[in-house]
């Protein structure tokens, strides 16, 4: 009897121990930090969803069920750490002596939710009565005060993605934007917009991996994607940068730099492919057929474009190839709507997670690469 006692004691504690290690990393630590509570919380969530919304239905219906992914997945795992908590403290009173196990569950429940209709004898049972009130009290605390920053970075986020959509069009394209600012005569308006997107990829970097239920949190409209929008921004800087004849200038390439780095950091966070040293040399998701069409059209549009075509190609994919796995690999882990050179270089399957994830990256020599 002693050793099943002590046995639930070490069991009960290891069981508290691992939920408040999950909430404190996934919450608390500002820091690129996942645990594997969380992964396989929301691991086991994603695959519910992916038999609810098979790659057979529409896009559209898939959105609508997706979007209540992120959402559901966070309370599913407040209802793990709550779950771990009322089990693991059941153990231990089990282990100093409130028997039946049906008395020391209901001790624990009493306590974890502060309903004070079980109690007990004894000054340690009392301590951790008291402990266990304090911690279902805080984990509900701490959710409240998660949601507000979740829900701020979020917004901001979004006030982007949507502002994108004058520039750019919907689904936005790197081609429309350097397009549709040459057509109104508001070329040079594109150096603020490198700017603002600098800041942007700065801000995401931060919030996405220090929050990686954001990167799951889906657009208010079923056709924009944070995710794409980063893709036409990337491009189009990418574009501007190796095929429009006008003097070189910094801000594109700073975007791209910014990009990349938001994208890799997002990219292994979430153990998905990407190439984080690049060669200049290595095959992009982007034809040279394709490019050459949107060099046509940007041609056609009156831009100043460079005399060599190779040249520009060649330049153009030694920028993409910084961030072209780590883009592609992204649009398909949060299934984003069909967006150009983005969201269209897989097929349409859906995502399915691993709950044991290897980190899969590729590093080659990096002499020369752009960026």
């Amino acid at each position: 009897m002693m050793a099943v006692r002590v046995l639930a004691l070490v069991a009960g504690a290891a069981l508290v121990l691992a939920a408040l290690s999950s909430a404190i990393r996934t919450i608390l630590v500002p820091r690129a930090l996942q645990t594997p509570l969380a992964r396989m919380v929301f691991v086991a969530v994603r695959r519910l969803f992916r038999l609810r919304a098979p790659a057979r239905h529409s896009y559209e219906r898939r959105d609508r069920i997706m979007a209540f992914y992120a959402p559901i997945a966070l309370l599913t795992l407040l209802a793990t750490w709550m779950t771990l908590v009322l089990g693991g403290f059941t153990l231990l009173f089990f282990g100093l002596g409130v028997h039946p196990l049906r008395d020391a569950f209901l001790l624990s429940g009493s306590s974890a939710f502060t309903l004070g209709f079980a109690t007990h004898d004894g000054l340690l049972i009392a301590v951790l009565m008291f402990t266990e009130a304090a911690i279902g009290i805080g984990l509900l605390a701490l959710l409240i005060t998660y949601l507000p920053s979740l829900y701020a970075a979020f917004s901001k986020r979004e006030v982007g993605v949507t502002k994108l959509e004058v520039r750019a069009g919907q689904p936005a394209s790197g081609v429309t934007l350097i397009d549709r600012a040459s057509r109104v005569g508001r070329f040079e308006h594109l150096e603020q917009v490198w700017k603002d997107w600098e800041d942007w990829f700065a801000e995401v970097d931060e919030t996405h991996t220090t929050y990686g239920t954001l990167v799951h949190y889906r657009s208010p409209h079923a056709d924009q994607s944070w995710i794409t929008a980063a893709g036409a921004v990337l491009d189009g800087a990418a574009l501007y940068t190796s095929c429009v004849d006008v003097p070189p200038t910094p801000e594109p390439q700073f975007t791209i730099r910014a990009g990349y780095l938001c994208l890799v950091h997002i990219a292994r966070f979430f153990h998905q492919p990407t190439n984080v040293d690049p060669s200049p040399a290595d095959p992009i998701s982007v034809t040279r057929q394709e490019f050459d069409d949107a060099f046509d059209r940007l041609a056609a549009s009156g831009m100043p474009m460079k005399a060599d075509r190779d040249q520009a190609w060649r330049d153009f994919a030694g920028w993409r190839v910084n961030y072209d796995e780590a883009l592609i690999s992204l649009c398909r882990m949060v299934l984003a709507p069909p967006a150009q050179w983005s969201s269209d270089r897989y097929p349409d399957g859906h995502f399915k997670p691993s709950f044991f994830p290897q980190r899969r990256e590729r590093r080659r020599g990096a002499a020369g690469t752009r960026g």
